[in-house]
């Protein structure tokens, strides 16, 4: 898995994203930038490259749920490895979500290790 990669990590908590963008560093990840709701994101994908989008699920103007689906219907995007990370740990959410073609899904709290777990997992299949 490349380091080096350009994640855009989501999350309407800048609280959320200082810890997980802290998490990043921890394990490795030098080149993380952030949205503060899916709508924001949006505008950042559609302009820069990224390798990885990590969003967060409840957010306002643009839910993660319907970030992923827009990535997912844009055909220069719709590979782009895509992590939910959000207290909804509601099963329909996790099938809403795999139906969306999510790259995988963690519930908060989570430590660094299953973090890094489940970007192995969606390196491995790529």
């Amino acid at each position: 898995m490349n380091k080096d990669m350009r994640i855009l990590l989501v999350d309407d908590s800048s609280t959320m994203r200082s810890i997980i963008k802290n998490i990043l560093k921890q394990l490795g990840f030098r080149n993380v930038h952030d949205a503060d709701d899916g709508s924001t994101a949006w505008e950042k994908v559609q302009k820069e490259s990224f390798d990885l989008i990590i969003s967060d699920w409840n957010m306002p103007k643009m839910k993660g749920i319907d970030l992923l689906k827009q990535v997912r219907s844009h055909p220069g995007l719709k590979d782009m490895p895509f992590l939910m990370v959000t207290a909804e740990g509601l099963q329909e959410n996790i099938v809403e979500a795999a139906k969306a073609q999510v790259s995988n899904y963690i519930v908060k709290p989570f430590t660094p290790e299953v973090l890094l777990q489940k970007l192995n997992a969606i390196f491995a299949k790529k």
